[in-house]
């Protein structure tokens, strides 16, 4: 069966199986910071205590991230497809029936090594063979998962938790898991025959390891409640991180045989789009964090109420998603990713003007404003990083991207837990209380991050993409 997605109905049916499945991982990782007291009143622990589920996860996928593209060369994309959704389905049932925190950390484990393939793995399926004209509707389609999950998971979560079970966050994906992997094998095409490659053992302990320990120290620092026992050596871990990653891009670029080769950095668009890229992601994945505590604790909202007041960010994000394209068509991506990055900026430092004072009609708007924001920005910094790739090197620029996104996730979580913890040590607070300041200060932290990315944003050159977007729009 043919590789390539020629036909528009061919790549709408595997670009809509891919993103149903990259729904149910979204939506998976979102839903739980709703639950983590009632899992841990359940299971007798503390709710710190369950922040391991968090990072189990993430370092799992850490692992299995950086193999994905030798994987996939190795066993072929859809079979390697297949397999990650059903460990990640599995996974999932595991959780749903975890009766201790530790089955839960050792099911949430699993699911990260299914998971950390879903992503990188599934953009490579959807753009393989795909032509240029039809990228921009293929990345917006993938885009909504990431758009719509993060907003709509902590109310979903906070209902079932709420009125039904927090295992039932977890068995959700069992039926989505299993129509998934009908679709996959459904809809997907087989692959060519493998074309195996050397494993680049030196570039694979290296990126493992610094991810490993990149991660491991952001999320250290996001829950470290001492700063001068806890933080230094999360501070020490990042560091290390960063440096073993530096190391590991050096030999990427002269090993043989790279693990993940570094060519689509040669690309303009692709470098502009995952350097500004990775700091509007912080911002923008800092925000749905932010938001709920800011109902609960600064506000006085209970978990429920605050979930709901999600809403108009959630409609935000879908406001936009029709007319991405014609945006992206009628002004260019340069123009569209500096408008939207200024609005996300000014929309998530707003934030930091709320009081119990804002009527509800004004806070309503400045979650659609976020939102819409949020939406545009994602989807044209997505589109931009892929549009000119051959699609030889689909395969690498997906994993990158999505090494890009699981690290900015962590940094944006962290830094925001960080401007928290660091504005209650200015106030002097007793006993750990957040005050509504704080979560000011974080939000102005977090929007200062977003505004970093609008340097980058200035370097993209105003004609990337145009002859694409002329035939698209002919």
């Amino acid at each position: 069966m043919s590789t390539n997605n020629t036909g528009p109905g061919s790549y709408r049916r595997v670009t809509l199986t891919v993103a149903a499945v990259m729904f149910m991982l979204m939506l998976d990782s979102s839903i739980l910071n709703t639950s983590l007291p009632s899992i841990a009143r359940d299971l007798g622990t503390q709710p710190l205590a369950l922040s391991a589920t968090i990072t189990a996860y993430l370092l799992a996928s850490a692992v299995v991230l950086p193999l994905a593209s030798w994987l996939a060369d190795r066993y072929g994309m859809r079979r390697l497809f297949l397999v990650a959704v059903g460990v990640f389905t599995l996974a999932s049932l595991l959780c749903g029936l975890a009766q201790t925190s530790g089955q839960l950390i050792a099911a949430r484990a699993l699911q990260g090594l299914g998971g950390g393939l879903l992503l990188p793995i599934g953009r490579a399926i959807a753009l393989r063979g795909s032509r240029t004209e039809d990228r921009i509707a293929i990345t917006a389609l993938l885009t909504w998962p990431v758009l719509f999950a993060p907003v709509l998971g902590p109310p979903l979560g906070g209902f079932i938790t709420t009125y039904w079970s927090w295992h039932w966050n977890f068995l959700l994906n069992v039926p989505i898991g299993l129509v998934g992997l009908w679709l996959v094998r459904r809809w997907v095409p087989a692959d060519a025959a493998p074309t195996p490659r050397p494993l680049d053992r030196p570039g694979a302990v290296g990126a493992i390891g610094g991810l490993c320990l990149l991660i491991t120290g952001l999320e250290s620092a996001a829950h470290a409640t001492d700063p001068a026992a806890s933080r230094l050596p999360a501070l020490l871990a990042t560091l290390a991180g960063l440096a073993l990653l530096a190391w590991t891009a050096r030999h990427l670029r002269r090993a043989p045989h790279p693990l993940v080769s570094l060519a689509p950095f040669g690309w303009r668009s692709f470098s502009i789009a995952s350097l500004g890229g990775t700091l509007a992601s912080m911002s923008i994945q800092a925000t749905p964090f932010l938001l709920p505590l800011l109902f609960q604790l600064g506000l006085g909202h209970d978990a429920v109420t605050a979930g709901a007041m999600l809403l108009p960010y959630f409609l935000g994000n879908l406001a936009l998603k029709s007319v991405t394209t014609p945006i992206l068509k009628r002004f260019g991506f340069r123009r569209v990713l500096l408008v939207a990055g200024s609005l996300s900026v000014l929309g998530i430092a707003a934030f930091a003007a709320v009081t119990p004072q804002t009527g509800w009609p004004v806070l309503a708007a400045l979650l659609v404003l976020a939102g819409c924001a949020r939406s545009m920005l994602l989807t044209a910094n997505s589109t931009l990083m892929m549009i000119e790739l051959p699609n030889a090197q689909m395969g690498a620029g997906s994993t990158l991207s999505a090494i890009a996104m699981q690290v900015s996730a962590a940094m944006g979580v962290a830094v925001a837990a960080l401007a928290l913890a660091l504005a209650g040590q200015m106030h002097a607070q007793v006993g750990g209380q957040v005050l509504l300041q704080d979560f000011h200060l974080a939000f102005l932290a977090v929007a200062a991050v977003g505004a970093l990315a609008l340097w980058h944003y200035r370097q993209v050159p105003a004609d990337v993409g145009a002859g694409m977007l002329a035939g698209k729009a002919a």
